[in-house]
């Protein structure tokens, strides 16, 4: 039975679960179809963190446009430019044993893709949530459904994933942001050109 989280609440992945190395982080979420009429094309991402919470060179920024971190910790399944359909819309594997020292903090986020040209924002998002679950068992281990309070925001923080201790744990953020992937770049350190 995996943990349901709410917003803020930390949980401990490692503890409960003895040799847990690879899992499998999925976004997913539903689109009203009436506000825009347009399509939304939702990205997800990873940003593997320092202890600043800042990313230490640009390929700790995992995305459509570098679907593979140098360390093979962290790897993006492939962009989904629909969000159609049932389970999860975006997909990334995650081996914790390969994450590197220096990188403490994986932060799990979702963009708009160009939201100011399709008017398009997170209040017109639905049924978001972010899941992890054991690949080598496919047992889910935690949800965290972020609810409908965004409005105007393009990018969010779903949640993270953090070293403590030896441990591996999971906080629960969903926090948003306008200005989109820009602004979550920027407040993660990376440079865009």
């Amino acid at each position: 039975m995996p943990v349901s989280l709410q917003k803020g609440q930390k949980v401990n992945l490692t503890k409960g679960n003895p040799g847990l190395k690879k899992v499998v982080v999925g976004l997913g979420w539903d689109v009203n179809q009436f506000d825009t009429g347009g399509e939304f094309d939702l990205d997800a991402a990873a940003f593997l963190l320092a202890d600043t919470g800042k990313i230490t060179k640009s390929e700790d920024f995992v995305f459509y446009g570098n679907l593979k971190h140098p360390s093979g910790s962290v790897e993006h399944m492939g962009d989904n430019r629909t969000g159609a359909g049932e389970g999860d819309d975006e997909q990334i594997r995650i081996d914790l044993s390969r994450v590197p020292e220096n990188l403490t903090k994986i932060a799990f986020t979702a963009t708009i893709y160009e939201p100011e040209q399709r008017r398009q924002n997170f209040g017109q998002v639905n049924n978001a949530f972010i899941r992890i679950y054991n690949e080598e068992t496919g047992e889910e281990l935690l949800r965290y459904d972020l609810g409908e309070d965004f409005s105007i925001e393009t990018a969010v923080v779903f949640g993270e994933l953090y070293k403590n201790n030896g441990e591996w744990k999971f906080n629960a953020i969903g926090s948003g942001y306008q200005g989109g992937l820009a602004a979550l770049c920027a407040n993660f350190g990376v440079d865009v050109e």
